[in-house]
């Protein structure tokens, strides 16, 4: 397969690496993609790859390349900048909605661009975030497992857990009322869902909520002090709801993201790979 086999509206810079594009729904939120140069168009399908605090959509994108290539994939990778509404404000995506922006909704209108562009039908994707990307990658599966081929959260800090008897963000008992959408346990259980953490990533500082700081609700600490540890609970509240998930512990990472992301693309090429190219 060779470049002159892609729809004839493409020009060189939409295949392979990507810049930067404004999604037309909200042009405050951008992304980039990596789009396979070779493999047949028609049976195409997306991966998502949500970048952590740092916001390095474009590192995060790269690394995805050689399973891009190997599966057929265009790699989606969003950036959702800091400051947005609030110059100090880092963490607006990581719990879906901020200040009435709905980020899900913001992820699923590049969706539909880059489906419309590149003739992608399969409307089904595959979903991976790591630290802050991991926890919008979770919660967006519980909002949207219909749409889920699979999903790889990695170290997450703040877990929020499939509970029906505790509010959002803790666990899931308004979730309907908040975002309009109901827990469907039924689809959870059809999507192959895998948990990654290093067995180093135990420092606290970052994920320790104290009240009057931004996210504090009460039960906020209660999955653990570190990383492992509410991964851990994630874990079990996930196996506790009859969800068949995989959960990496990798041994000696801290909180670093390349050995974590090596885990997903195992994960990916497992779960994914079968599908024609």
């Amino acid at each position: 397969m060779t470049p002159s086999t892609q729809p004839p509206s493409l020009s060189p810079y939409d295949l392979g690496a990507t810049p930067a594009i404004a999604c037309a729904m909200d042009q405050r939120f951008s992304y980039c993609l990596y789009v396979p140069r070779d493999g047949d168009p028609a049976t195409r399908r997306l991966l998502v790859a949500v970048h952590g605090t740092g916001r390095g959509n474009q590192v995060v994108r790269d690394s995805f390349v050689a399973l891009a290539d190997r599966l057929n994939l265009i790699i989606l990778a969003p950036l959702f900048p800091c400051g947005i509404e609030d110059p100090d404000d880092r963490d607006n995506y990581k719990y879906v909605e901020y200040r009435g922006i709905r980020f899900d909704h913001v992820l699923l209108a590049m969706i539909d661009e880059v489906a419309a562009k590149y003739g992608v039908t399969d409307t089904s994707f595959g979903l991976f975030g790591f630290s802050g990307g991991a926890h919008f990658a979770h919660r967006f599966y519980y909002l949207y497992p219909e749409r889920l081929s699979a999903v790889s959260v990695c170290a997450p800090g703040s877990p929020t857990l499939p509970d029906p008897d505790r509010p959002w963000w803790v666990g899931v008992a308004d979730m309907e009322a908040r975002f309009g959408r109901p827990l469907n346990l039924p689809a959870m259980r059809a999507v192959p869902v895998h948990l990654a953490v290093g067995t180093r990533d135990v420092e606290t500082w970052e994920i320790t909520h104290r009240p009057g700081s931004a996210h504090w609700m009460e039960g906020a600490n209660d999955t653990g002090d570190t990383r492992v540890e509410r991964i851990g609970a994630l874990h079990d509240a996930l196996r506790a709801s009859d969800i068949d998930v995989r959960l990496d512990l990798v041994e000696g990472a801290a909180h670093e993201y390349e050995p974590l992301a090596r885990r997903a693309m195992t994960f990916f090429a497992e779960t994914l790979g079968d599908a024609a190219r």
